[in-house]
């Protein structure tokens, strides 16, 4: 039996439970593609996994430990199984999108096996861990934009700018015609202004009332990558919409939607995870210069550990990337 060295969760705990072990080699069926990956992003949703949140769901199904986290990544293919109808062939370089709860398990390995509806090519001219960085945070932050179905010109405004699905979301809504207001700490500023933002407020407490100050109207939808809850209720006009993302709720903003016919939007992005057409488009408009693949650090998969702490102590500007090499 071929083996392959992954990055696994046979306990949970904080980051010192992920250790590099060798599993089983995923064979390829009919119907699917398998991926060589040489990076695999860090994201908060690892975290969840790496805790035990979602021991419930990972029981319930077909995975056994050591659990495999990781949401996106990107390599080569390495192999095409029978019936795929596909425009890639073996050594092309790609990325894609995967759920680690689902029987395929999660990004964190040397190879994957996903549906030809998960991946799609790599922008031209990125690195493997440029091109990581594209598939979940980038699909989130279209999804965003997409349950908000905002008119061109309308105004948006996106909080955790700086962040990954943050910046994503500040220039896929100039893609998509909207003008966009966006929070940043002072040492973020130039990186939000160059994310295309056309206004930069303070981020933290009193955020929504900061937006409001420069928009006495409101804002139409606020995209809130920061989870900042009820802070950013005041930013709204009446009829406004919130994108969930992450699992958001309105913390202390009480009966605030129903007075003044707020809605909450979910983000919940395993409902892109077989949209190619999605994907592809991000590919598209990262090769136009639209968007911006940014990396913040690179650690060896050995060192999945190191880059969980990072994570978790913040401050991360573009992802953390495990290569695989």
């Amino acid at each position: 039996m071929e083996t392959m060295r992954a990055v696994g969760v046979a306990e949970y705990g904080g980051p010192e439970v992920l250790k590099l072990v060798e599993v089983p080699r995923p064979v390829t069926g009919s119907g699917q593609i398998r991926i060589r990956v040489y990076a695999a992003t860090v994201n908060p949703g690892d975290t969840v996994l790496r805790t035990g949140h979602l021991d419930d769901v990972l029981r319930s199904g077909p995975l056994t430990p050591p659990y495999i986290p990781g949401m996106e990544a990107a390599g080569v293919v390495d192999e095409i199984g029978h019936e795929v109808q596909t425009d890639l062939r073996p050594g092309d370089r790609v990325m894609t999108v995967v759920m680690p709860i689902d029987p395929t398990g999660g990004a964190y390995a040397e190879y994957l096996v996903v549906a030809p509806d998960q991946v799609t090519r790599a922008p031209a001219g990125s690195t493997h861990a440029e091109a990581a960085t594209l598939p979940m945070n980038g699909l989130t932050a279209r999804l965003a934009l997409d349950v908000l179905d905002l008119a061109p010109g309308e105004t948006v405004a996106v909080t955790g700018a700086a962040g990954a699905v943050g910046g994503y979301a500040i220039q896929l809504a100039k893609v998509d015609g909207l003008r966009v207001i966006a929070d940043a700490a002072p040492a973020d500023s130039s990186l939000v202004a160059d994310l295309g933002a056309d206004q930069i407020v303070a981020r933290g407490t009193g955020v929504g009332g900061r937006i409001r100050q420069w928009w006495p109207a409101g804002v139409a939808a606020v995209v809130d990558a920061a989870l900042q809850g009820g802070e950013v209720v005041p930013a709204l006009r009446d009829g406004g919409q919130i994108a969930a993302v992450r699992g958001w709720e309105l913390h202390g903003a009480g009966n605030l939607g129903q007075d003044r016919g707020i809605e909450i939007r979910e983000v919940f992005v395993p409902e892109y995870t077989h949209r190619r057409d999605k994907l592809d488009g991000l590919r598209v408009l990262a090769e136009d210069g639209k968007l911006a693949l940014r990396v913040a650090r690179t650690y060896p998969a050995e060192q999945a550990a190191a880059a969980h702490r990072a994570l978790e102590a913040g401050g991360i500007r573009g992802r953390l990337v495990l290569t695989f090499d």
